[in-house]
């Protein structure tokens, strides 16, 4: 069963041992730059832990970008020992059912590096569509919270 738990004093530790494969690094910020940056925008930022029962397996940070006013999957990577169990997908869900829940936007966007298409076909097979805007070196995608 996964689900997401809030980063706390007892698990960072291991939220920062989290590791992508090398191929994959040049796509992610580390966990340690996400959590700073959601120390920096703490009213605007939830980061989670990704479990599997017991089992820390991921990391997903879902935001609000204030500059747009609208929501974001802004982080997300699931650890290198874990990939390819299916635990992407049911994170992704877990993490936009929050926003949905919690502050009921009508869409979430999220930015995807150029030729992650990993990433892309995953956010693809959830709802995500390419909106076709490119900013910082990123291709934006877009779901609507509707069509989850």
């Amino acid at each position: 069963m996964i689900r997401l738990k809030s980063v706390t004093k007892e698990n960072l530790d291991d939220i920062l041992a989290l590791r992508v494969h090398g191929e994959q690094e040049g796509y992610v910020s580390s966990n340690a730059e996400s959590l700073a940056q959601a120390y920096v925008y703490s009213g605007t930022a939830w980061p989670f832990g990704v479990y599997e029962n017991e089992t820390l397996v991921g990391f997903i940070m879902m935001g609000y970008y204030e500059a747009k006013h609208y929501y974001t999957l802004w982080k997300f990577m699931i650890d290198r020992r874990f990939q390819n169990k299916g635990y992407g997908r049911q994170a992704l869900r877990l993490g936009l059912a929050f926003l949905k829940e919690k502050f009921g936007p009508e869409e979430v966007y999220t930015g995807v590096a150029p030729g992650n298409s990993v990433a892309k076909k995953l956010y693809e097979s959830v709802g995500f569509v390419d909106t076709g805007f490119r900013e910082f070196g990123m291709e934006e995608m877009c779901l609507k919270l509707k069509d989850l």
